[in-house]
């Protein structure tokens, strides 16, 4: 293991390779999420990616999540609900599909602009699924509170205004969760926040850009229950954000094969107790060269404050990017991701790679595949 400088290089590992032996993941054949033309084109890269079926039905999405979130089918076992209208409220709109009690597949029978007056609530066993059109929500974000088995794929958060107004808020107590291929950008506070016991999420594939708090994991150094916090990043594109890529309290986080570059204050925050561990990332700084920042916080059951630890597994840290790794906060007090799901998809580090992520990563515009029978 190390860490690595300078120029790109290309090797395939297809799983983390702590622990005993075990097959490659089931995602190893190129990308998903892409036109014909651009699945050929990163298949002649040589790249490995995940999720290569996911799109060939409607329901492809439902439970093959990597990492934490991998248990997440959405609306799988529901009724397809279609938005045929932009309105922030109403029949046949977003909102009203959200709030119904039932599972539902959503989708869009519209493009353009949902102009949010008051947080979106969405209730538990929903896939909001964008496939097909180009649907930006702005003015607030989406609320995913005491929900379980969310999917939110393919959409764009926009202008996001109000104090505490994320694009995408998790709290409290929603687990099981998976944000995959969303364009996210200048929201008043965060993009993404995983917060009071929230856990077992995946955020795949978006495009991060245009904003300062990015995503934060862990609420306050109050929230003792924040432990409970497992998340997963992977093949993202922090593009030009400021900070918190994320900043973590007390949770577990998983980051491989991201993406980031020129941040304005650093890279990674590991705070109270958080436990990151870092495999197979780019981080590309601009004026800020310090990727790993530590911050040390007393949790309000301790008598000591203390930070969190980073592991670096194979990192490369470009255009003089200096990891700031402590030696006094031990990578051996880091989880082992083999102790929690089996198998992932990690590329090794190339520009091929590095080509992918900043320009497939975020909203796509895709066809919405059509829908089948989910067999018994």
């Amino acid at each position: 293991m190390g860490n690595h400088h300078g120029r790109y290089f290309h090797h395939r590992k297809h799983h983390q390779q702590q622990g005993p032996p075990f097959p490659g993941p089931p995602y190893m054949y190129g990308p998903s999420g892409h036109s014909a033309t651009q699945q050929t084109k990163n298949t002649e890269m040589g790249l490995n990616l995940p999720y290569v079926n996911v799109d060939s039905t409607l329901r492809g999405l439902a439970g093959q999540a990597e990492g934490f979130g991998g248990s997440s089918i959405g609306g799988r076992d529901g009724h397809v609900y279609q938005v045929v209208n932009l309105n922030d409220d109403g029949p046949g709109s977003l909102r009203d599909g959200c709030r119904q009690k039932e599972p539902l597949w959503i989708v869009f029978e519209v493009s353009g602009t949902i102009e949010l007056r008051s947080y979106l609530t969405v209730s538990s066993f929903k896939t909001i699924d964008g496939r097909g059109q180009k649907i930006k929500l702005t003015g607030k974000g989406l609320r995913l509170k005491e929900c379980e088995h969310v999917i939110i794929c393919n959409l764009e958060f926009e202008g996001g205004r109000g104090p505490d107004v994320d694009g995408i808020q998790i709290k409290p107590k929603s687990r099981h969760i998976w944000i995959d291929r969303c364009s996210l950008s200048d929201y008043d506070d965060g993009l993404i926040d995983i917060t009071r016991e929230s856990t077992d999420i995946t955020v795949s594939r978006c495009h991060f850009s245009k904003h300062d708090k990015t995503m934060l994991i862990g609420a306050d150094p109050s929230n003792c229950g924040d432990r409970c916090i497992r998340v997963t990043i992977h093949h993202c594109f922090f593009d030009g954000t400021r900070q918190r890529h994320p900043r973590v309290r007390f949770g577990k986080v998983h980051l491989y094969n991201n993406y980031t570059r020129n941040w304005g204050i650093y890279a990674v925050c590991a705070s109270v107790e958080s436990q990151i561990y870092s495999q197979c990332n780019i981080y590309e700084a601009g004026q800020k060269k310090v990727a790993f920042k530590y911050l040390t916080e007393k949790a309000a059951d301790k008598e000591e404050a203390c930070s969190g630890s980073i592991k670096s597994e194979d990192d490369l840290f470009v255009c003089g990017t200096q990891a700031g790794l402590l030696s006094t906060c031990s990578d051996n007090n880091v989880f082992n991701p083999f102790e929690f799901y089996r198998t992932w998809t990690v590329e090794r580090l190339s520009d091929d790679l590095k080509h992918y992520l900043q320009h497939c990563t975020g909203w796509q515009c895709i066809p919405r595949p059509n829908d089948q029978p989910v067999s018994c």
